[in-house]
């Protein structure tokens, strides 16, 4: 069984820092991609960062050309938890951020993951 949990979300001015973490167990797949999206309301979810691992290969990360430059995903193998280190923040950031998990190669779609954490608000304030 899968599971993902995402902590690190909060209320920040705009210029901060986040750092997201999502604590994966259960992913015991040859190739599998990583990914964090986010929501905002009334918008459709939007995949920020992602990363494939398998078969001694990774690709990426790869990211959104909205966060491209200020946000870093990484990973800890020992502690099974990738992070999401967002730095200056803007407004349009504000969203709930999702970790996910598939298993092959990475997709921009979110309908194509399988597992999903609960989510981590971000609140950018300006």
């Amino acid at each position: 069984q899968v599971q993902l949990q995402e902590s690190g979300g909060g209320s920040v001015q705009a210029g901060g820092s986040l750092t997201l973490s999502c604590a994966a167990t259960g992913v015991r797949y040859s190739s599998t991609c990583m990914a964090w999206f986010r929501q905002a309301p009334r918008n459709e979810r939007e995949a920020v960062a992602r990363i494939y691992m398998g078969d001694g290969l990774t690709v990426g990360p790869s990211y959104a050309d909205s966060v491209k430059g200020r946000f870093t995903f990484s990973r800890d193998n020992e502690k099974n938890t990738v992070y999401l280190q967002m730095n200056s923040l803007m407004p349009e950031d504000t969203a709930r951020y999702y970790c996910a998990v598939r298993r092959g190669f990475c997709s921009l779609v979110s309908s194509d993951y399988n597992y999903w954490g609960q989510g981590t608000q971000v609140t950018v304030s300006s």
